[in-house]
């Protein structure tokens, strides 16, 4: 196990970003990391963690558990006692907490700062404890090397020179005037990897002869993004010591503009736009409402800070309850607006520990603009490969873009189904078909500032030649249905959307945003039907666990198989896995292990394994085992120690719907698994279904899994 301790060079550079991207980038790479934050920076804790920003920040994006920190107030004591050795061993005992079966723990140090002037002497005593290598975390003036170069040098002396064996390199953040062509979209690691400019690197070069060599290489430029430094309404709150008169969607809500209103609202027009959040004067009731009006047509704002502690009367918060229907946050403080505005310009941009989407946006974005190649070569022949979720996700966006699949999505003017197809269209995951009309889908666009792409298509469905659909399901449907009935039924875009694809005119269908499961499942199982090597459709789910990617089948269709079927499922579900990079290795999850257990239950499961092992002689299975005996190696060796799959299962074949269902839900809710889908497998051709609740990017994936699934039938 190896020791990287991040030491930043000044403060406000991001290093608990650097910390986040290095990470997610070491994960992708097939490298298992831990975290540490051996002091705290000040002893603000996270009320729900209890534990520093840093640390709850990388617990909350990597289902980590970082050791606790050690509080300033005991530093400076240690210290001021000449205690320094003590100190360390607390440091080297929390270190230990972590464990072994991780290749590397990242370490953050601390931040030089007036009230931490003791930041260097710490730093170089964690990298001896640890015997830690280091990394660097500066940002730089793009026009100044020299001053770069002094700095570098300065810390670097802390540590033997900046050629020192000790000393890996630095990564350089928030750096203006670079090329940054991926602002915010999600990238993967090193797709974005941009290079300082020739003179820079030259004259850095002649100031500093190691830099950028193989004893000290420049591991990452990370370029300056407005757009990922947008805080939430909710985090303003505290800022500005406010009054909520009404939250709503405080804490998804986005500021990416500051308006100080007070003109007349003929004149305002312009700042009523996404994300703007309005300041105005609490007595101004004609901004109030005119802001109102804003929020029922459709316009996100991101909030209203009404200024001078005066908050509206009771006419006008009457005529605003349609208006608080959509969301709008709303708060009222004390202080004048210039006074307001000038708060927020200088509020910190550091990430709340709670701010899970901004910070796993500020994750990729990092991750993206590291260089792999220095990943790969550090840690090359010590850690065995394994498909990461963050290697998953990349894999299944590549595998769809190679497919150039036709996705048809019948909820055409759903705006999170809008944006997730607009976003999917321009990266080229799939060519999405919207069934909608036009001025719905345009509509939706410009209440969420997307631009629809070029290729993206939207079917009208009133204008579309309905007879020849007609005349398809009838004769899908022979002696079922009628003719008025299929017209009838094709006017649920759901149902043509299937239809569409059982004519083969789109290769696959997502549905499920604001429809039933039922709804999206009844006409494929119409229509579309099994295909001819299956007698029934299951489905899985992709579980992102920490550690890697497995498989769950079959958790959302069938509620009690009978041993054949439970074969068949195990079967789908590894010849899925395959499909997705993932080499399958299949428990069939019981009660009991082995021979241990006897009944009905166990006998199907055990009946159900030798079907595999008959149907798949070279597929590695096992069953009936139980789930900690299939995933938890020192268990499976002392339970199943013949077994092929004990202790390292990636495929979980449930006996049951209740089973499956529940295990899905507390692994996914306890040890906050991202997971993707439900895919559902065994159909002629892919229909799959969504939550409800799901997020763009959930949509994303379920509409990239579509496409894999058309491109691998069609093989």
């Amino acid at each position: 196990m190896q020791t990287i301790l991040l030491v930043p060079i000044s403060r406000g550079i991001g290093v608990t970003s650097a910390a986040l991207g290095l990470i997610r980038a070491m994960d992708y790479n097939g490298v298992k990391a831990a975290f540490m934050k051996p002091f705290l920076q000040d002893d603000t804790l996270d009320k729900q963690s209890s534990l520093d920003s840093s640390s709850a920040l990388i617990m909350d994006a990597f289902g980590l558990t970082p050791p606790k920190s050690i509080n300033r107030q005991r530093v400076e004591r240690m210290i001021g006692d000449d205690n320094l050795d003590e100190l360390m061993e607390e440091v080297v005992e929390n270190y230990q907490s972590i464990g072994n079966n991780q290749e590397v723990i990242i370490c953050e140090g601390l931040v030089p700062t007036t009230e931490a002037s003791y930041a260097s002497q710490i730093n170089r005593a964690i990298a001896h404890a640890l015997d830690a290598k280091i990394i660097f975390v500066s940002t730089v003036d793009t026009s100044s090397p020299a001053h770069l170069a002094d700095k570098l040098d300065v810390h670097a002396r802390e540590f033997g020179g900046i050629a020192s064996d000790r000393i890996l390199g630095c990564i350089l953040m928030r750096v203006h005037d670079v090329p940054n062509t991926f602002d915010s979209q999600p990238v993967a690691p090193g797709e974005a990897v941009v290079s300082l400019d020739k003179d820079f690197m030259q004259a850095m070069v002649r100031l500093s002869p190691h830099f950028n060599t193989d004893q000290f290489r420049l591991i990452g430029v990370v370029p300056f993004s407005d757009s990922l430094s947008v805080p939430r309404t909710w985090d303003i709150a505290a800022e500005l010591d406010a009054t909520w008169l009404h939250v709503g969607e405080a804490k998804s809500r986005r500021i990416n503009h500051i308006s100080l209103t007070a003109r007349s609202v003929a004149r305002i027009d312009e700042v009523f736009k996404r994300g703007t959040l309005i300041v105005v004067p609490g007595d101004r009731d004609d901004l109030l409402l005119a802001a109102a009006l804003a929020c029922i047509n459709g316009i996100p704002l991101a909030g209203l800070v009404l200024t001078g502690g005066v908050v509206p009367n009771p006419t006008v918060a009457e005529l605003w309850q349609s208006a608080l229907k959509t969301g709008i946050p709303i708060m009222s403080v004390e202080a004048d607006s210039f006074e307001t505005v000038q708060s927020l310009m200088h509020m910190s941009a550091e990430i709340p520990s709670d701010d899970t989407e901004r910070a796993q946006e500020v994750t990729r974005y990092v991750a993206a603009h590291l260089d792999l190649s220095w990943i790969k070569e550090y840690f090359s022949g010590d850690h065995k490969p394994r498909l990461s979720p963050a290697a998953f996700r990349h894999q299944v966006v590549k595998k769809a873009q190679q497919a150039k699949k036709r996705i048809v999505l019948p909820e055409g003017s759903e705006p999170r189904t809008v944006e997730a197809a607009c976003i999917c269209q321009s990266r080229g995951i799939a060519n999405c078909v919207l069934l909608a009309k036009r001025a719905d889908v345009e509509q939706v666009a410009k209440n969420r500032d997307l631009i629809l792409p070029e290729g993206l298509e939207i079917l009208d469905p009133d204008t579309l030649d309905m007879s020849k659909y007609v005349a398809a399901v009838v004769e899908r449907r022979k002696g079922k249905t009628s003719d008025i009935q299929a017209a009838e039924q094709l006017k649920d875009t759901v149902f043509l959307g299937t239809t569409m694809l059982q004519m083969d005119e789109v290769d696959g269908l997502v549905s499920g945003a604001i429809h039933t499961t039922a709804s999206t499942v009844r006409p494929a199982f119409q229509l579309i039907k099994t295909a001819p090597q299956y007698s029934l459709v299951s489905s899985i789910f992709f579980m992102l666990l920490p550690e890697q990617v497995v498989v769950y089948g079959d958790c959302a269709i069938n509620p009690d198989p009978t041993a054949e079927e439970l074969a068949e499922i195990a079967i789908q579900s590894a010849e899925s896995a395959a499909a997705f990079g993932i080499e399958p290795k299949v428990a069939m999850i019981s009660y009991s292990t082995g021979a241990s257990g006897t009944g009905a239950d166990v006998e199907k499961v055990t009946r159900a394994t030798q079907i595999v092992r008959e149907r798949m002689p070279n597929l590695a299975v096992d069953g009936p085992l139980q789930y900690d005996a299939a995933s938890v190696m020192s268990v499976g060796k002392q339970k199943a120690p013949d077994s092929p799959v004990a202790g390292q299962a990636n495929v979980f074949i449930f006996p049951d719907l209740n089973t499956g269902n529940t295990t899905y839900k507390a692994v996914q809710r306890s040890a906050n698994v991202i997971s993707v889908g439900p895919m559902l497998q065994g159909l002629n051709k892919p229909v799959n279904d969504l939550s409800r609740g799901a997020l763009v990017d959930d949509i994303i994936y379920t509409i990239a899994l579509t496409a894999i699934q058309a491109y691998s039938d069609a093989i």
